[in-house]
């Protein structure tokens, strides 16, 4: 599974109303040093854990209300949600044996 851009549009069928594995969002902007650095590791994680865990990315520049629902405040942020909550979040750039305990596979 590839990572999914997640947009006002599609994120109550993608994110909130979805049941089943989790959800890890990526909320970054094309501009943020470390969320450049980060998105090998999200794409990563996406291939690896493949059938785990959906992976979206939600560029906060293009969907400004989503980044406002999250009252997203930094980037780059992870949000893990699983059944519609949101069940973990980190702010920042982190190694990806960090973000797949979020995840809690």
């Amino acid at each position: 599974m590839n990572e999914i851009t997640i947009t006002k549009e599609n994120f109550d069928e993608e994110v909130r109303n979805y049941r089943g594995m989790p959800v890890l969002l990526d909320f970054w902007a094309g501009w943020c040093g470390p969320c450049m650095m980060l998105s090998p590791i999200v794409s990563e994680i996406a291939d690896e854990y493949d059938g785990k865990v959906k992976v979206g990315k939600v560029n906060v520049d293009e969907q400004p209300e989503l980044a406002a629902a999250f009252r997203v405040e930094s980037i780059p942020l992870i949000v893990v949600v699983k059944d519609g909550a949101i069940t973990a979040q980190c702010v920042g750039l982190r190694p990806k044996e960090d973000i797949i305990k979020m995840i809690n596979l």
